[in-house]
């Protein structure tokens, strides 16, 4: 399994089904151009296809703090359910924590849900450790 960046309107298209997974609010006919508006900030997606289709995608960005420095955020990151099991997943992760590197960046970071057992023991087994709380307000 290799994994491909995303660049085509039919590339992003691929990976809608694998993110309705994770973002079932996400409105079918709004994702493409909202996918193409955050990669002209940005945003990177990458999937890897089993059987023809995208089983598993990550989308993640540059970011830069002063607490961390320059780094990769994940966004998003998820898996068909049939298609769990195979190790996509942490393909994935090891795809970005390799481009964090060649770019010489401290780090690779993202939030998690905290129902998301099986993600945090992937996010866990891959080196991840939880550092802080993330809070959001509506405004």
């Amino acid at each position: 399994m290799q994994v491909q960046i995303a660049k085509t309107d039919a590339d992003i298209e691929k990976c809608l089904d694998v993110m309705l997974v994770l973002r079932p609010h996400l409105q079918t006919a709004n994702f493409l151009p909202l996918v193409k508006e955050m990669m002209q900030e940005g945003y990177i997606l990458a999937f890897i296809e089993n059987n023809g289709k995208a089983a598993s995608v990550v989308g993640y960005r540059y970011q830069q703090y002063l607490y961390n420095g320059k780094h990769y955020y994940i966004d998003d990151l998820s898996t068909l359910p049939e298609e769990r099991g195979h190790g996509f997943a942490g393909m994935l992760i090891d795809f970005v924590c390799e481009e964090a590197r060649k770019r010489n960046y401290t780090a690779v970071t993202l939030d998690s849900g905290y129902t998301r057992f099986d993600a945090h023991r992937l996010y866990l087994n891959k080196g991840f450790t939880m550092v802080c709380h993330h809070f959001s307000k509506t405004v």
